[in-house]
């Protein structure tokens, strides 16, 4: 049974995220956010100290690269708390200290989450060390993924690769590129498949930067594909085609990452939250969490339902990571997890803004920042509406084509 409470052996983990966040992250989070498209040195350091915990096995889950789920045996009896649930609790703290840092750090971006969901072992140890982007978004499709319509076509022993992606978040920074495309359209989503894919590969352009509305440091790539060729035992998993089975292994990468960015989400709200509640001290406005709400002054009144939203999201996270790390099927509650988280932290943002008036639309304050960096992660990994559908979906035991 899931414990609703941050297992305390990560502690250690949690503090020296948290530590990282508040003297490296937070000090460097506007100079960034005013240079956009400028790479932050400061994160090198970072990363190698991160590389060296992993290899010596004392930094599992440090960064959104460790979600690799367990082997097929489950054990209902024992309780497992592993990368995924660390990997969601540290993700929050960095998130806390500058959330476009976190997704810029080198060899912890969401592609490396994928490689981590669906690639086989010979896979993993190929691709170690790498700085994997993820590329999924098209110019067409938007959120709907099963409507990709990049290609991948086999021939000897290569795949070749055609069509463009947008929104690929570290596109330019990253080593490798890992790029949702379908084996043959007439299957649908069942032929989707992702690829590895070298970014110094021939055929390979970037196209342009996107100029963002926030979490400018990271950078988000439009990358084109004209018969970009990869080796065969680049395809991620199975090159197998189940029809009946649809882009389940693709869609693993989700079950694994949405949590994270409802883990990145906690972090930005749990930021505001903390700046706000100390502002209102700062002016007698002390919130109560004997008295009832309406007994308060209506800020601390509106603070106390931001921060049960946040508990609520804090909680669903912290179930979707355990579910993935216990091997349990959480399509339903990454996604919930995802959709609360999302909406919460956009709407705590901007409600902290209103509440600390010229403070909070100020540059002088990094809440202005928190702001504006949220709103992508109520979009990115899927949208509401698309988490809502899935949702609705699961809940009702209806299929995509039942249910649209």
């Amino acid at each position: 049974m899931i414990r609703l409470e941050a297992p305390r052996k990560f502690d250690p983990l949690v503090n020296q995220a948290h530590q990282v966040a508040m003297n490296l992250l937070r000090p460097i989070s506007r100079k960034y956010d005013l240079r956009e498209h400028d790479y932050p040195v400061e994160l090198d350091m970072l990363a190698s100290m991160i590389d060296g915990l992993t290899s010596s096995g004392q930094g599992e889950g440090a960064g959104a690269a460790g979600v690799r789920r367990g082997g097929d045996d489950r054990d209902k009896d024992v309780n497992k708390n592993g990368s995924n649930m660390s990997s969601a609790l540290s993700v929050m703290e960095m998130c806390w200290g500058d959330a476009g840092l976190m997704l810029t750090m080198p060899r912890q971006g969401l592609g490396n989450s994928a490689i981590a969901s669906v690639a086989t072992d010979e896979q993993l140890e190929k691709f170690r060390g790498a700085w994997a982007a993820m590329a999924i978004t098209e110019p067409d499709t938007g959120s709907d993924t099963a409507s990709i319509r990049t290609t991948a076509t086999l021939d000897g022993d290569s795949y070749v690769i055609n069509g463009q992606k947008i929104f690929v978040t570290c596109g330019d920074r990253a080593d490798v590129v890992v790029v949702w495309a379908t084996l043959d359209r007439a299957l649908g989503r069942a032929a989707i498949k992702s690829f590895v894919v070298p970014k110094d590969s021939p055929g390979l352009t970037l196209i342009r930067l996107e100029k963002k509305l926030g979490v400018r440091v990271s950078d988000t790539a439009v990358l084109q594909f004209d018969d970009v060729r990869v080796p065969a035992e680049n395809l991620l998993g199975s090159p197998e085609v189940n029809v009946e089975q649809g882009f389940a292994g693709v869609m693993a990468t989700f079950d694994n990452t949405r949590p994270l960015v409802g883990a990145m989400s906690c972090g930005i709200a749990r930021a505001a939250l903390e700046y706000t509640r100390d502002l209102l001290a700062e002016q007698g406005i002390v919130v109560d969490y004997v008295k009832s709400p309406w007994s308060q002054h209506a800020a601390a009144a509106t603070l106390l339902r931001l921060e049960a939203d946040y508990e609520a999201s804090y909680l669903l996270v912290l179930e979707s990571a355990w579910m993935a790390d216990n091997r349990r099927p959480n399509s339903l509650e990454a996604s919930m997890a995802k959709a609360k988280a999302g909406t919460t932290v956009t709407e705590t943002t901007q409600k902290c803004v209103e509440l600390c008036t010229s403070l909070g639309y100020s540059e002088t304050e990094l809440l202005e920042k928190w702001a504006r960096d949220s709103k992508i992660f109520d979009i990115f990994e899927g949208t509401q509406q698309i988490q809502q559908l899935i949702m609705a979906r699961r809940l009702l035991g209806k299929t995509s084509s039942e249910l649209r």
